[in-house]
């Protein structure tokens, strides 16, 4: 499975590129020597992420603040891009928000940036790249869904929706654009231990030991490596790929103890 393919000269765009995955996704790349366009809502943040990798790997960074909730956002994108002479190889939507409450409980604002973000700024950000990747025949695409695609469980709603799209997308895009010599993989990690869902550092330290939740940095790298090889989809590990199979075929009756247990006592963000 081991792939070691050098992107040396290459460069790799990748949202959410602050915290998190996505830092584990641009140290992965840098570390195979790729240049990295880091994209945030986050100007600082991203910044000293940016100033991090090019210390470590010494390879070139641009980091960009940029809401890609704005219409224009993959416009913006391009424009920086393309002013700074930058030929993408790589592009890695990551960026996405995450919350656990009803959808009648959630400001009307949040639901748009659910949408907005997980959805519309990556179909954009897809045609833009997807269009100059095609004209010269070659590049990959890997869009973060994740295994709660899978699961309409109460509380979810927006988050497992909007992931659900992502990953139907992406698979119908990656048949669409495979002749043309772009790649397209979407991954549907399962819990992953970063600050998105909330959990406390010992919750976090636990679930690490027992095999619940993978390091970000060993999701990042076994993605970055089925990428490379032409994947169209990856699920981490067998236990999340059996869990797929459970959560399915789970009876209204649990759906609803998730709703009365969780939901109805509070435990939400």
């Amino acid at each position: 499975m081991k792939s070691n393919k050098s992107l040396r000269g290459k460069v790799a765009v990748v949202t959410g590129a602050d915290g998190g995955i996505g830092t584990e996704f641009c140290r992965t790349l840098a570390r195979r020597g790729a240049d990295l366009v880091m994209v945030s809502i986050d100007g600082d943040g991203v910044t000293r992420r940016a100033e991090e990798i090019t210390r470590t790997f010494g390879v070139r960074t641009w980091p960009m603040r940029l809401d890609l909730t704005d219409p224009d956002a993959g416009a913006l994108l391009m424009s920086f891009i393309d002013a700074r002479q930058i030929d993408p190889y790589i592009l890695i939507n990551n960026a996405g928000i995450f919350s656990f409450a009803p959808v009648l409980e959630t400001p009307e604002k949040k639901l748009n940036t659910f949408v907005d973000l997980h959805v519309r700024a990556v179909v954009d950000l897809c045609r833009i790249f997807g269009q100059r990747m095609s004209a010269k025949g070659r590049g990959y695409i890997l869009n973060m869904s994740s295994m709660s695609c899978w699961m309409p469980m109460p509380g979810l709603a927006m988050y497992a929706s909007t992931k659900a799209f992502l990953r139907v997308f992406s698979r119908s895009l990656h048949y669409e654009l495979r002749e043309s010599g772009v790649k397209v993989m979407v991954a549907c990690p399962g819990g992953i231990a970063t600050d998105l869902f909330g959990l406390s550092p010992k919750l976090t330290r636990l679930a690490l030991r027992l095999g619940a939740i993978a390091r970000p940095d060993t999701f990042a790298e076994k993605a970055v490596r089925r990428m490379l090889k032409g994947r169209a989809q990856y699920v981490n590990g067998l236990t999340n790929r059996l869990a797929i199979l459970f959560v399915g075929s789970l009876p209204r009756r649990a759906r609803m103890t998730v709703k009365h247990q969780m939901l109805d006592k509070g435990i939400r963000r």
